[in-house]
């Protein structure tokens, strides 16, 4: 089954902002292991298979384009699924490069998303490679897949949860701090809007920035380090419905 793509652009929230007041010493920043995946195997039994072409700019590349197997799933005692994808990466139609990933809590009907960059503003020509998956629909927690791939070298360089629900949610903002396809360096962070459950106003919401990540590529892999505490806000502001969709 082919799925069609769509460019999936990450959420830029442009503004100066001051960060939340604290007394505590500011953290020191923390280097974070790698990002793992699977050991790929070629023999693995293949339950189904997913085509997803991979989009530049909103374009569909005819060439350029992912295979992914479903080689196991497995339900737990609460039907709760995990499926385990090996993703076979292909370029001018020649597979480069596999991948193999597990996802927990995986809904039936989810769909796949590809496409090239770190942003929109710097997808052509770009070794990144942005994967989504989820169910399309509202409320439903998506898996996503920062992947490196250049001369047929493939490293997975960073993975999140995104969600978003009636324009409340959470997800992960890259900033390519260059205007190249190809940066030796960029950052991320993971942004927050979420309703104010003590105000009586029921349109008034939270904003939040948490986890503040730096790459780096050195000895062609690229290295992250953690900026500020790990699942802890470092900025927030409190804004209504109407002025966090305005900023944007």
């Amino acid at each position: 089954m082919k799925i069609h793509t769509l460019l999936f652009s990450l959420l830029i929230f442009v503004g100066c902002q001051k960060t939340k007041p604290t007394d505590a010493a500011p953290p020191t920043a923390e280097i974070i292991e790698p990002q793992e995946t699977l050991e790929v195997s070629a023999n693995e039994k293949i339950i189904k298979t997913d085509t997803l072409t991979i989009s530049t700019d909103g374009t569909e590349s005819s060439t350029d384009f992912i295979l992914a197997h479903l080689v196991d799933q497995q339900a737990d005692k609460d039907s709760i699924v995990t499926v385990k994808y090996r993703l076979d990466f292909y370029q001018n139609k020649t597979k480069t490069a596999s991948s193999k990933i597990a996802i927990k809590g995986f809904q039936k009907g989810s769909e796949w998303m590809a496409s090239y960059g770190l942003t929109s503003e710097t997808s052509k020509n770009s070794p990144f490679i942005q994967i989504t998956v989820g169910y399309p629909a509202c409320g439903y927690a998506h898996d996503n897949y920062l992947y490196y791939l250049k001369n047929s070298d493939l490293q997975l360089v960073h993975q999140w949860s995104s969600m978003t629900d009636s324009g409340w949610g959470s997800w992960v903002e890259i900033v390519n701090p260059t205007t190249k396809s190809d940066p030796k360096s960029f950052y991320c962070k993971t942004v927050a809007f979420v309703p104010a459950d003590e105000d009586e106003n029921l349109d008034m919401g939270v904003l939040s920035h948490s986890d503040s990540i730096s790459f780096e590529l050195k000895d062609n892999r690229w290295k992250k380090m953690l900026l500020s505490a790990k699942d802890k806000p470092y900025f927030e502001k409190k804004m209504t419905f109407d002025q966090f969709n305005a900023a944007e």
